[in-house]
């Protein structure tokens, strides 16, 4: 086994390919590691994959993935994480952002002192305010929602135990929050190092502003998946338990209210001309669907091929 497997994303990224190949393979061999790198080729159309073939012709360490269209960089991570053989699996960007010589900390920090996961923060950035303040609000949003204190979860540069990435599976946009992914599977180790952010040098960015609306989606469905996947019921069986209860009570509230308002001989409205009326009617469709819906859940998570697979860590 290889002592770190690095997986790089890349989209049109040509002009700084061979730049990257060359920083990395100087760290790795004044370190003496062994090593692979895979470029994944997600669907460039520009000469990516030309340029791929060129390093792997020259460098027996080289490997690449070339997709037949673009799927995104989770995607990409996936296909990478599949396919590497390292001890240490390291991933960071093709642009140049980020920094080889970050390598050797990295690699220590899981290897030395334990950790399954170790993120890294760029602390300095060299992005302009439109990207740094939605970015911090979304690191404070995932924090608390997930519990890890991390301050920069969408870094593209992270170490891996080879264990982390063998069993997870990231999809759709969640490369942003592999480390909560992580955790949902039972790797609670994750750690942060501070590492160094260069500005871009060759090209623009792959990622527009919608990636800000992406990425809170996705942490709700991180969020979700990874607490009720296997007990859906508990989550809309509650809200459909409670709503339902709202609705029942005020409409018994109406009643009563007319009923004592009839003993008494006082005047009074009819229940359907209360708009309190309608309000618990609707309360009660909702809660009767949301309960049903558990229950649909219920069947497709007992049905599952994957209803009881669990990560073991360890047998005696």
């Amino acid at each position: 086994m290889k002592d770190i497997s690095i997986v790089v994303p890349s989209y049109n990224e040509d002009e700084s390919l061979p730049e990257l190949e060359a920083w990395i393979a100087r760290v790795m061999q004044e370190n003496n590691f062994s090593y692979e790198v895979l470029f994944i080729d997600d669907g460039s159309t520009d000469r990516t994959w030309k340029v791929i073939e060129e390093l792997e012709a020259k460098n027996e360490n080289v490997r690449g993935v070339k997709f037949r269209r673009n799927y995104g960089k989770s995607a990409a991570l996936n296909v990478g994480f599949e396919a590497a053989q390292g001890r240490v699996v390291i991933t960071m960007d093709a642009d140049l952002q980020d920094s080889p010589d970050e390598i050797p900390g990295l690699y220590n920090k899981i290897v030395k002192e334990g950790y399954d996961l170790v993120s890294g923060w760029k602390k300095k950035r060299y992005d302009p305010i439109t990207k740094t303040i939605p970015t911090k609000f979304f690191n404070a949003a995932t924090r608390r929602m997930s519990g890890i204190q991390l301050n920069d979860f969408n870094c593209g540069l992270k170490a891996y135990r080879s264990d982390v990435v063998k069993s997870i599976e990231v999809y759709g946009e969640m490369h942003r929050y592999v480390p909560v992914i992580a955790k949902w599977a039972g790797f609670k180790k994750i750690g942060e190092q501070v590492v160094e952010h260069r500005a871009r040098q060759y090209g623009t960015t792959k990622f527009g502003m919608s990636r800000f609306m992406n990425g809170f989606l996705d942490l709700l469905s991180i969020f979700f998946v990874g607490k009720f996947s296997k007990r859906p019921m508990h989550f809309f069986g509650a809200m459909g338990v409670l709503s339902f209860m709202i609705g029942f009570v005020m409409t018994l509230w109406l009643l009563i209210d007319k009923l004592v308002a009839i003993a008494r001989h006082e005047t009074y409205r009819d229940v359907t001309n209360n708009p309190l009326f309608y309000i618990s009617l609707i309360a009660i469709v909702i809660g009767f669907q949301l309960f049903l819906t558990g229950f649909l859940a219920e069947l497709i998570a007992r049905n599952s091929p994957e209803r009881n697979v669990y990560q073991i860590e360890k047998e005696v």
